[in-house]
């Protein structure tokens, strides 16, 4: 029996009528039309299907859509601001931190949830969490060079601790 579901999407309210046991990424892509979030395990090992549920990474095809009622879910698509890229995605795009790109919102929405969740992040504590996401076309050593450009501006806006 479906049921209506209502959390906040990329910052606007949405409400959508479905059996509360649907995972989060299959409504996202089938029903929402927001293929940048993708289809990896289906086992949350991958980590590709990452999305931010009130600012924490967590993998979308493990979360019934039942369980963002009343949150916030934020997708690789609502990063953009005013057509300008969220820095984490220009440091990925510098670097060339991507072969087939199947993996790299996940990574990237890894990375924006844990530099959300501690604005003062290391390159350790971030790479603890990219560390869980797999790429199958083995770009790490682009990956850890985004990341290492992204703390590096990020340190450059925020001055000395």
């Amino acid at each position: 029996m479906d049921s209506a579901i209502g959390f906040t999407l990329n910052g606007k309210p949405q409400t959508i009528a479905t059996d509360p046991d649907r995972p989060l990424l299959e409504v996202l892509r089938e029903d929402l039309r927001l293929t940048g979030t993708k289809f990896g395990c289906g086992e949350g090992s991958c980590r590709a299907c990452t999305v931010l549920i009130n600012g924490e990474p967590t993998p979308s095809c493990l979360t019934p859509i039942s369980a963002v009622q009343g949150k916030t879910v934020l997708t690789i698509e609502g990063l953009e601001h005013g057509g300008r890229l969220h820095p984490v995605q220009e440091s990925f795009l510098a670097e060339g931190a991507f072969q087939c790109g199947y993996c790299t919102s996940g990574m990237v929405m890894g990375v924006v949830g844990v530099m959300r969740q501690n604005p003062r992040a290391t390159e350790q504590q971030i790479l603890a969490e990219l560390d869980q996401h797999i790429c199958r076309c083995g770009s790490y050593v682009k990956y850890r060079a985004a990341v290492r450009r992204v703390v590096g501006l990020t340190q450059i806006h925020k001055g000395p601790a």
